[in-house]
This record gives C-alpha cells, sequence and structure tokens, in this order.
C-alpha cells in the first residue's frame, strides 16, 4: 500500500485545468447544431446507454475467453465520449466544471480512505 506522502502527492497529478474538455464540448455543441436535428435529452440518454452497452458487451466477450481487436473497443469508447458529450449539451451541463469538482471529491475520498493493495477485479 503506498505510504501518506505518495497518496497525497498523487493528488498534484490531478489536471492544472480543464479548459480543453470545455473547448471540445463547445465545438460539438456548434457541430451538432449545425449538423442534426434538435434532440431531447433522453435521445442522448439512451444512445449513451446504448453504447456504453455495446462497449461492455466487448469486455464481456473477452471476459468469456473470445479474442476481441483493439480497434473495436477504439471504436466504441469514442462512441461512448460523443453520446455523452451529446448528452451534457442537452442538458446544459458544463462538463469541465463538473468533472473538475468530482476529481476532487474522488481524490479527497482517495487521500482519506485508500482503497488495500491486491484489491480483486471482480470486487
Amino acid at each position: 500500500m503506498p505510504d501518506n506522502t505518495s497518496r497525497e502527492s498523487a493528488s498534484r497529478m490531478l489536471p492544472a485545468g480543464y479548459g480543453g474538455l470545455r473547448t471540445l464540448q463547445s465545438e460539438f455543441r456548434r457541430y451538432q447544431a449545425a449538423a442534426f436535428p434538435v434532440r431531447p435529452p433522453r435521445f442522448f440518454a439512451l444512445e449513451l446507454a446504448g453504447e456504453t452497452g455495446e462497449l461492455a458487451n466487448l469486455e464481456k466477450k473477452v471476459w468469456k475467453g473470445r479474442s476481441v481487436e483493439d480497434a473495436a473497443f477504439e471504436d466504441e469508447a469514442a462512441d461512448v465520449c460523443i453520446a455523452l458529450i451529446n448528452f451534457a449539451n442537452s442538458r446544459g451541463i458544463d462538463l469541465a466544471t463538473v468533472v473538475e469538482q468530482k476529481m476532487r471529491k474522488i481524490d479527497g475520498r482517495r487521500v482519506a480512505s485508500p482503497e488495500p493493495a491486491g484489491g480483486s477485479e471482480d470486487t
């Protein structure tokens, strides 16, 4: 298990800023508005759930011992990212702000109550 010093120094590895995410989200918003009809948030929530399910299904195949090309994971991960950004835009969620806030909260919990070393992948 890492000592307190290394756990706390990991906090300094958090991104210094999330402006790139804000720019990306803004560019997606402009593209979506110009290229597609307006859709309600539930459309994007369902799209996100579907794309996440497709990504999870690839992991299930690997878990069962089947071979899956890296390109399939890349494609589905991109779809999940795009669907998430589109959902956030449809709900007026500033991802840069909420991700930064959430990362601080996660890091605070991580420092206060570290996970035990050697945990199982299935827990």
